[in-house]
This record gives structure tokens, sequence and C-alpha cells, in this order.
């Protein structure tokens, strides 16, 4: 997923909506994913064995890929795919399940058909902001451990971890990218210079 950026995605569970359109019934089911095996689970958790499509698409940071299962190419996968970028979403996989009602839609109203379709229930679906964090160490003396305790908590640190040593304390902790100068600055006064700042790659 992008790690480099805050990015909104859906919120936890699974999402879904259902459309007919001149006599096709669609299904459409959402989730957040962390990883491209997340998504292939989902698809292959969500997939109907009687419909006639089974047609997907993701989006993770710079990957993403889409399935046509048989419409016309161009004419399904990839309109869930837009209509996941349409609405700025990352770290998302989408659905579109078609059980064929005898009409025949057409290339421009399966377009419309299958992205339609994602991107509504995209739209009534919730989300939640994902903030891009990094993992930071630094060392610091008992006696400051408490101020710094309260700088990270200042700063929304999560994953905090201290491993207490003979003479000082290592301090871990995920910080918000947009936090992290702020943080160490604050650091380093609390410490008086003395602590080993390291930004991990």
């Amino acid at each position: 997923m992008n790690a480099s950026a805050d990015f909104s995605t859906l919120a936890p569970g699974v999402h879904r909506l259902e459309q007919d359109i001149k006599k096709s019934r669609f299904l459409c089911v959402a989730a957040a994913v962390a990883d491209i095996e997340a998504a292939s689970s989902f698809f292959a958790a969500h997939a109907q064995a009687d419909a006639t499509h089974n047609c997907w698409a993701y989006r993770i940071g710079q990957s993403y890929r889409f399935n046509d299962d048989g419409e016309p190419g161009g004419t399904a996968g990839k309109p869930i795919l837009q209509a996941i970028e349409g609405q700025g979403l990352d770290g998302v996989a989408v659905l579109v399940v078609r059980w064929y009602g005898g009409v025949k839609l057409g290339a421009g109203g399966l377009v419309r058909a299958y992205g339609g379709c994602a991107a509504e229930c995209l739209r009534v679906s919730p989300r939640v902001r994902v903030v891009a964090r990094k993992r930071v160490r630094f060392v610091c003396a008992y006696g400051v451990e408490g101020a710094i305790r309260q700088r990270l908590a200042h700063v929304q640190a999560t994953d905090v971890a201290m491993a207490y040593g003979p003479r000082q304390v290592g301090v871990e902790a995920n910080v918000p990218l947009n936090q992290i100068a702020d943080l160490e600055t604050a650091v380093r006064d609390v410490t008086r210079g003395q602590s080993a700042w390291v930004l991990p790659d």
C-alpha cells in the first residue's frame, strides 16, 4: 500500500450493493485489502459459481490489476478500476458479479453497468483515512522516560516499545510522517542532545 502518504480506503468489513439493469442482476462486493494476496483471497471467497461473469479490479499503492472474466475486453474490469481511482481510494478490491438476464447491453452499456455499480457501491460505503507512519528508534536516559512518553502521546505514536538496558531506555514507535521532525526535535530537547536517533529505511 501507499507507505509514503496518507490515503483513504474502505472501512473494515465487506460492503455490498445490488442493481438490476435490463434484466441482468449485478452484485458489487468491495473491501479494503492490505496486499495482492489478500485481494486474490477476497475474489476467491466472494466469486459466485452460478454467475455468468465475476469481474474484478484492485488498486494497492502502485499495484493494480483488473479482469473482464469473459466480458468484451475493457468493458468490465477496467471500468471497475476507474471507479476505484475516480473516488480516490487505495488498498481496495472490488468484485462485480453479473447474472445475465437475456438482454444484451452492448459495450457502452456494459461499461456503464460495471463501472456504475462499482462506483455506487464505493460511494455509499464507509471510509477511513489511513495515516502514513514510519518506525523510529532512539535511546534516552531513565530520568526522561516520562517526558518522552508524553511527547510520543502528543504526536499520536502507535506500537510504542520500551527496552530497558543497564543505563538507557531504547524506544521504538510508529510515528505519523508529518510528526517525525517535531518528535526528533522534542527528543533532542528533552535529552539535551544525548539521544541516538535512528530512522530506519
